[in-house]
């Protein structure tokens, strides 16, 4: 039983899914089609965005309606330092992560002074103000945003060429799915989860369950940053649009849909969000109308998401194979 649920759909679904995503370069390359390139790479930024607040939300229980606010700071990172003629990738890395970690603390601790939807309030606010901020400073851009001129450069590598910027994208991907599952299992993240479920009980026993949730909170904003950096040099450009209140709901959709607390969740969520999006697109202008009903019908068929109905699946095959082989026994045993 326990080597039939190793191998079941929660796992091989995703490992296809990542498969799929590591062939897309030479795919794109093979039929000449760039847009697959940058679509995907699209598809697997919003995964480490999602990933990013999967820990918070899904891990701590946090629901933040203002993640996009570091996806934004992350792209402006890279956007301000290259307008100052700046191209050091490790520069823009370590002015994302500064920058990200120290609004991320101040906003986290405020934050966590509330419970709930005065939570979600709260956060969102912080989203929306650092919107205003960047559509204010004309010199950057204003609400039109910024072209980036000089991409980021890291280890002799251009990120603003696109497959570079894949590729490197695709390794942040699966690095952080690999420490998201180590994350799930270690002490820290127990503790997490355990302050999701019941925060009095956690402190109850001496774990401040307040500082666990500031400090995943704080890596998640530092995680989201990064991905703001990514897709600056995807779309060598930076917009205040990135910070709005739709793509921080989007990326808890996101999030939803795909399976919260699981590792593999958010990725699937984001493909089948951002696939769906591009499918409906070709098909009507109104895509809108037919792509919201859909996503209801896929979060209604399981409270887990698309990870919960493909365990739930598992489970049945298991179960079933169980009962299967029972009566098979049995007539050994009588035989016997």
């Amino acid at each position: 039983m326990q080597k039939n649920s190793s191998f079941g759909l929660a796992r091989v679904v995703p490992a296809i899914v990542l498969l799929l995503l590591a062939a897309v370069p030479f795919a794109a390359n093979y039929l000449e089609q760039p847009f697959y390139l940058a679509f995907f790479g699209r598809i697997i930024i919003y995964a480490i965005a999602a990933t990013a607040l999967n820990l918070a939300l899904g891990y701590g229980g946090l629901v933040s309606l203002g993640h996009a606010l570091f996806m934004g700071l992350g792209s402006y990172s890279v956007a301000i330092a290259a307008f100052h003629e700046v191209d050091s990738g490790l520069a823009h890395l370590a002015i994302t992560v500064a920058i990200c970690a120290l609004v991320g603390l101040i906003t986290g601790a405020i934050s966590l002074r509330t419970s709930g939807i005065a939570f979600i309030m709260i956060t969102l606010a912080f989203g929306q103000m650092g919107y205003f901020v960047f559509v204010s400073l004309k010199q950057y851009g204003g609400d039109d945003g910024i072209t980036i001129i000089a991409t980021s450069k890291l280890l002799g590598l251009d990120l603003g060429n696109t497959t570079t910027v894949y590729v490197a994208a695709f390794a942040v991907l699966l690095a952080l799915l690999w420490w998201m599952a180590r994350l799930r299992l270690s002490p820290f993240g127990m503790v997490l989860r355990g302050a999701r479920e019941n925060a009095r009980r956690i402190n109850a026993i001496g774990l401040p369950s307040k500082r666990y949730q500031l400090l995943a909170y704080v890596m998640s904003s530092v995680l989201c940053g990064v991905s703001g950096l990514l897709l600056a040099n995807l779309n060598a450009f930076a917009s205040p649009s990135t910070m709005s209140w739709m793509v921080s709901g989007d990326l808890i959709v996101m999030v939803v849909l795909g399976g919260i607390g699981s590792v593999f969740g958010p990725l699937l969520g984001v493909v089948v969000f951002l696939g769906l999006e591009e499918v409906l697109k070709g098909f009507t202008e109104h895509w809108m109308a037919v792509f919201g009903p859909m996503i209801v019908l896929v979060a209604l068929m399981g409270k887990a998401g698309i990870t919960g109905v493909l365990e739930k699946f598992d489970g049945w095959r298991t179960s079933s194979a169980a009962r299967a082989a029972q009566p098979v026994v049995q007539t050994r045993e009588s035989t016997v």
